[in-house]
């Protein structure tokens, strides 16, 4: 999805000025009466790394487009949110930033919410490289039971490639693993977690011959929406309808919700779900 900014918005100059004059001086420990409210030029730039001439010239729309790394330095030196971060950026570079990550694991609360209130429809959140951090009780049930796996191996190309159980169970394991692969590929290179996706490369280069294969390929998808058909070993043939969404404020995120296709296989999904009750 594209971002424009409205013709009327305030340049990157006036953004700048505006957040250092609303910066409160005296709670980051900068004492002393001041004339003017927030903070200086020369505090900005020290906060931030760089050198107050540089940082002036931002200040005056002059020098040209600042790096990357120097709207990250800003955006932390400013205690700008993650929405204003994504904001200096789209007025900075024209672009929003690249999606931060973390170590594997954990959302908030209020996103497992939303997870759980799908009740019979199997929803996990995932990251570019397929690393699931949360899931629903349809999830655990349809898909597989993450509880039982380390937080490093809660990876859904580590189990389709891997786990001779999860290939079992697939319908169609060559087109499901094609598309996993081609949008690992997109998706890493959008977000640049290069670490985490150098180290699923690596590992399954190594382990599997099937995925040297289709990785030699360089195809190229994004997530979207499609159906699976899963044969489960305890409810049989059950067919998805999956969807993909983006999650506010987390970019590191998507949303996958896999939306049973008939009512026959909602009620598999709830059968399941009920069998997992204690």
């Amino acid at each position: 999805m594209t971002t424009t900014i409205p013709s009327d918005a305030p340049s990157l100059a006036q953004f700048l000025k505006v957040r250092r004059r609303e910066m409160d001086a005296a709670g980051l420990g900068y004492g002393g009466r001041r004339r003017t409210p927030g903070l200086r030029r020369e505090e900005v730039a020290q906060r931030a790394h760089i050198s107050t001439t540089w940082y002036t010239w931002l200040e005056q729309g002059r020098g040209g487009a600042p790096s990357p790394r120097v709207l990250d330095s800003l955006a932390e030196a400013l205690l700008l949110t993650q929405a204003e971060r994504e904001y200096l950026f789209l007025i900075g570079l024209g672009h929003p930033p690249r999606a931060r990550h973390g170590d594997i694991g954990g959302v908030s609360a209020r996103l497992q919410r939303v997870l759980d209130a799908m009740a019979d429809c199997p929803a996990t959140l995932v990251t570019a490289c397929w690393d699931v951090l949360a899931w629903n009780v349809a999830a655990r049930c349809v898909l597989t039971d993450y509880r039982a796996l380390a937080p490093e191996e809660r990876n859904v190309m580590i189990r389709m490639f891997l786990d001779p159980t999860t290939r079992a169970s697939q319908n169609d394991w060559e087109d499901v693993t094609r598309f996993l692969v081609a949008t690992f590929r997109t998706e890493t290179a959008r977000s640049g977690d290069m670490h985490r996706a150098t180290a699923i490369v690596e590992r399954l280069s190594r382990d599997s011959e099937d995925f040297r294969r289709l990785w030699g390929k360089s195809d190229i998808r994004t997530p979207g929406e499609g159906s699976k058909t899963l044969i489960h070993p305890k409810a049989g043939r059950l067919t998805l309808d999956f969807s993909t969404f983006a999650v506010d404020g987390r970019p590191d995120l998507k949303l996958m919700v896999f939306t049973p296709s008939g009512e026959a296989d909602r009620e598999k999904v709830r059968a399941l779900c009920h069998a997992d009750k204690p």
